[in-house]
């Protein structure tokens, strides 16, 4: 019996490519023996709604058919009631849209890898992140970030949207004329309050960001540990020569920058901020962070 499965597709994903390529994509997926039902959102946070319906319906298996943010309305949409109920939902990718940077960890091929490790049912597991704030909880597979990385996404997203990827370079150049640090009081499995200064503060389960940007180059989706990236204040110049190492990975041997492992954080912020989560820009109150170990199946 062939395995089903439901692909929520955004259309708008990739400006508009994700709709124009998903429905052979799909073809080919079912061509291959796999049962595929589809959804087709039509607006932000919808496909949340329905991974939850589904989810609560009995369905286990789930393909995000966009970009980043597709993947991260769908796991909103399966978490926390998989985790209380016990359950591990499996989440393959047709990445149709502008960063898939999860997937970037295990492939540069994108689609042509992601086709493949569904057909030939290949899966691991791999981490989720629970953020609980004060106003209810996130939930993510790739990356948070407060500060300039969470402000350079903002105007990349506002500005340079139809730039794709390089929008986010775009919107770092942009960032810096109003470039400055302040504190994110962050403490780590119980440890001390770190209350100083910082250009900004990067939480990964996985290694990339905005498509090819190695933030974390020592993150492991699957080690039931989250990566903390911490970048103290640093000169516009500073910046800019730092900036390019991060393709590479390099970015974390500035002495500027600590990098640390954790189960769980607490934060001790006095304001909402707004946050950078799996390519998403929202402005949360964050209180507390944990890792949820090898919590999802991922088709890679």
């Amino acid at each position: 019996m062939a395995e089903q499965y439901l692909a929520i597709v955004n259309p708008a994903a990739g400006g508009g490519r994700c709709g124009k390529e998903a429905n052979d994509a799909l073809a080919e997926l079912r061509e291959a023996g796999l049962d595929i039902a589809v959804f087709k959102t039509g607006a932000p946070g919808e496909a949340t709604q329905v991974a939850r319906s589904a989810f609560r319906d009995g369905v286990r298996r789930f393909i995000a058919v966009g970009g980043d943010g597709t993947g991260f309305e769908i796991v909103n949409g399966l978490f926390p009631e998989a985790q209380r109920e016990k359950q591990v939902p499996t989440l393959g990718f047709l990445p149709l849209g502008t960063g898939n940077s999860f997937l970037r960890d295990f492939t540069t091929e994108g689609a042509v890898y992601s086709r493949k490790a569904l057909i030939e049912r290949r899966r691991r597991r791999c981490d989720v992140i629970w953020l609980k704030h004060r106003d209810g909880d996130l939930f993510f597979i790739n990356i948070l970030s407060f500060g300039f990385v969470a402000d350079a996404c903002t105007i990349a997203n506002q500005r340079f949207k139809r730039f794709g990827e390089a929008g986010y370079g775009l919107g770092v150049v942009t960032k810096l004329l109003d470039l400055k640090a302040y504190p994110i009081p962050v403490a780590l499995d119980g440890g001390p309050m770190d209350a100083r200064p910082k250009t900004f503060i990067s939480i990964n389960n996985s290694r990339f960001t905005g498509g090819k940007m190695m933030m974390a180059p020592g993150a492991d989706a699957s080690d039931g540990l989250a990566e903390l990236i911490s970048v103290g204040a640093l000169s516009r110049v500073g910046l800019l020569r730092t900036f390019p190492k991060i393709f590479e990975g390099t970015h974390v041997q500035h002495p500027a920058v600590e990098t640390r492992k954790a189960r769980s954080m607490v934060f001790q912020v006095d304001r909402p901020m707004d946050a950078m989560i799996d390519g998403e820009v929202i402005s949360v109150w964050p209180e507390r962070l944990e890792v949820l170990p090898q919590a999802l199946e991922v088709c890679v």
